[in-house]
């Protein structure tokens, strides 16, 4: 049997070659309703594209943790992320920038009753993952994991160990300490990395918003007393949020979290709300020297909006027309048009205080300032002549397929009702997304490049070799100059001095 099934198999396989060989013919009388217009492109519809979100299901720990549940049993595991409010960069000491992250990296590297490594392999067992992270200027700090649904009690329960028990082990500072001083070396050699911190301190300040990256002075500094201090002031539950996704009930998500987290006692200690940074001087052109660059890596940038503002979709809008990706303007513009760069674009961030935008791209040096006042022209013609109809309507299209497209996910839906927990948005905001960005007009576009895009708001930041651009550079107006280090130079045309 098995020698006829190979036999008819080769047939059908021979066949199939011999098809694929053969030229296409077109048919001979293709069949056509009367009248029907053949336009050679897929039907899009006009009609606005309406979603339904699984809703989340929402209760409270004993302790006070929110507990946020999306379920889909499709597949016998579960993700989580426990946000913890106040433990984020935000909140470091002035003298130790970058104590948050650093606690966070290490409270993963053994507890009170295990090591980096059993912790390791206990998970590498389970086919699990935990781990804890908190951002260099964010106010959170989150831990997060996954597991198979048959395993959860213990992956939560060796999660709550790495978060309530971290013993911050000397030996593992020490070989955190030498690893991580490494990777400070090897950034400062990432024009990327040059032009964002240059443009964060442009936009911010001495503000927490404008750390990018833990100092090497702070890891110095950095001491086991600091971490126990930090982490037993800071991973409270008092305002924290577990985000749950996989397969499993709001019921059995608080049972099994009040088993895991009820020990996490309440302190009653409050945080200092987070206040925005003033706004930035003037206009200026910071510069960066780096010698021997081929390339110069720009960024133009101004202070953006909170995550609540009215403006939030039109300027989603704005962003998208100008610099969203392979169709944004200035890909088009700098790309494809000019053939200056591989990649131009633009974006923003928006949370509880005033985020940031800025557009980027890295060019040869040679047509730094070509790609600069192109760059400028493309945010003033945004700000000056309002987007076509057809642009808009494909922008629009666009955002609200992409959301549609991310329901698909789980995860991606929980993260949407994070956020609207933690940003306090409306209850249906989500439900509405697609309705509200169909409402935006040309005019709310150009009303927002105009707000926020005006000359008078833009700050840039180049970095690059000095002999071949700073000439190009200075006659834009103020002028300031910085070696890769960040310290203030005073450069001529052949470098620093």
């Amino acid at each position: 049997m098995k020698r006829h099934v190979l036999v008819v198999a080769a047939l059908c396989a021979s066949g199939a070659i011999a098809a694929a060989q053969a030229p296409m013919q077109p048919p001979a009388n293709p069949s056509k309703a009367a009248g029907t217009v053949m336009k050679g492109k897929a039907p899009v519809s006009k009609d606005i594209l309406k979603v339904s979100l699984p809703k989340s299901q929402e209760a409270d720990l004993s302790n006070g943790i929110h507990l946020i549940v999306i379920e889909d049993h499709r597949a016998p595991q579960v993700n989580f992320q426990l946000i913890v409010d106040g433990a984020g960069g935000y909140y470091d000491p002035p003298s130790i920038p970058g104590l948050a992250s650093f606690t966070a990296s290490l409270m993963r590297e053994g507890t009170t009753t295990k090591t980096s490594e059993q912790i390791s392999e206990q998970l590498d067992r389970l086919a699990a993952t935990v781990g804890v992270g908190a951002g260099i200027s964010s106010p959170f700090a989150t831990v997060s994991g996954n597991g198979l649904t048959r395993n959860l009690d213990t992956v939560l329960a060796l999660m709550a160990d790495v978060l309530m028990n971290p013993s911050f082990p000397q030996a593992e500072i020490d070989r955190y300490r030498t690893r991580t001083r490494a990777s400070f070396m090897s950034q400062r050699a990432q024009p990327g990395f040059l032009a964002q911190e240059r443009m964060s301190k442009a936009l911010f300040g001495d503000h927490p918003q404008a750390r990018v990256s833990p100092t090497p002075a702070a890891l110095d500094a950095l001491t086991r007393d600091a971490l126990v201090e930090f982490h037993k002031a800071h991973f409270v539950p008092d305002r924290a949020v577990l985000a749950v996704a996989g397969d499993i009930s709001l019921a059995q998500a608080k049972e099994k979290s009040e088993a895991a987290f009820g020990a996490w006692k309440k302190t009653g200690a409050t945080i200092e709300p987070q206040t925005p940074a003033a706004a930035p001087g003037r206009p200026t052109i910071s510069f960066v020297a780096r010698p021997n660059s081929v390339q110069t890596s720009l960024r133009v940038g101004t202070q953006s909006i909170e995550r609540t503002s009215a403006d939030f979709d039109a300027l989603t809008i704005a962003n998208r027309v100008l610099g969203g990706g392979p169709t944004g303007r200035l890909f088009e513009h700098l790309r494809e048009q000019k053939g200056y760069t591989y990649g131009a674009g633009s974006s923003f961030s928006a949370a509880r205080i005033t985020g940031a935008w800025s557009a980027s791209t890295d060019v040869r040096s040679e047509v730094t300032d070509a790609a600069l006042t192109d760059l400028l022209d493309e945010v003033r013609q945004m700000r000056d002549t309002p987007v076509p109809d057809k642009e808009l309507a494909d922008t629009k299209k666009a955002l609200i397929a992409g959301f549609a497209l991310s329901l698909e996910s789980p995860n991606a839906i929980l993260q949407n009702y994070v956020d609207r927990y933690l940003y306090k948005l409306p209850a249906d905001y989500w439900d509405t997304y697609p309705s509200r960005i169909n409402a935006i007009t040309a005019a709310d576009v150009q009303r927002v490049a105009q707000k926020y895009w005006a000359p008078d708001r833009l700050q840039i930041v180049a970095v690059g070799d000095a002999s071949k651009v700073e000439p190009a550079l200075k006659k834009l107006g103020a002028y300031e100059a910085y070696d890769t280090e960040g310290r203030p130079a005073k450069t001529t045309g052949s470098g620093i001095q």
